[in-house]
């Protein structure tokens, strides 16, 4: 999967890029990260890339032209894949957004700075805006990293588990199972039995059964949509769930 980053502040990136799974995943062929200076389709000796909002107003945007040069330069015009802005205006990042955007084999990615971009952007550029929650930031750096690590997970052999990304939180609509490891004891606190007990049936039906528990307790929220069957709502029930 290739990525393409139109960003003010490339060296943002490499750190993470250059770091565990990612930087694996890099060297094995399965992703690709190319990063854009948008500064660099600017004509001026300042390199400007924002100017004053018109009819006034707080804070700068981020002019239309380098960005769509930038772009057309690098994907086409019209763009030759998905074209996403990251913005705070954008729909929400879940992991089911997660999973339509794996399919992809090439993404473009725009990080928006400043009081946001020149609307003809949205209007004409772009084919999608996500948002990765309800707040802001400084700038879309940090959303795309979260998008490209969240994408990176679901390709095939990325993981070491080749389960591991359908077991996540939210892969399946619930909340993940509790997770332990050695020592079978740490001050006093010991991992359940069933855990230890070798009974793949049981500790199957006891992860199920937590996950379900977790979800209910922390984002009930996610019940109203997740794929339960009837034991699961059996389960619930027992434990206050009203339908």
């Amino acid at each position: 999967m290739r990525f393409d980053v139109f960003t003010l502040l490339p060296a943002v990136f490499p750190p993470y890029l250059e770091s565990s799974i990612l930087q694996r995943a890099r060297q094995r062929g399965l992703i690709d990260v190319y990063l854009h200076n948008i500064r660099d389709w600017t004509h001026d000796r300042h390199h400007v890339t924002d100017d004053e909002p018109y009819a006034g107003g707080g804070g700068m945007v981020m002019k239309a032209e380098p960005i769509f040069e930038a772009v057309e330069s690098v994907l086409g015009a019209p763009p030759a894949c998905l074209l996403i802005l990251l913005t705070p205006q954008g729909r929400v990042f879940d992991q089911r957004a997660a999973q339509e955007l794996a399919r992809h084999e090439r993404l473009g990615l725009i990080c928006g700075r400043y009081e946001g971009v020149d609307e003809r952007i949205r209007e004409h550029l772009v084919s999608d805006e996500i948002s990765i929650g309800d707040y802001v930031l400084t700038g879309g750096e940090l959303p795309a990293l979260i998008l490209i690590d969240a994408l990176t997970r679901l390709i095939p052999g990325v993981l070491g588990d080749p389960d591991g990304a359908a077991d996540d939180s939210h892969a399946t609509g619930l909340l993940e199972y509790p997770h332990y490891t050695r020592p079978p004891e740490f001050r006093g606190w010991r991992v359940p039995d069933i855990l230890l007990s070798g009974d793949h049936a049981k500790i199957a039906k006891w992860r199920r059964e937590q996950s379900l528990l977790r979800t209910l307790e922390r984002r009930p929220d996610l019940l109203a949509a997740a794929s339960l069957l009837n034991a699961d709502l059996k389960f619930l029930e027992e434990h206050g769930f009203k339908r």
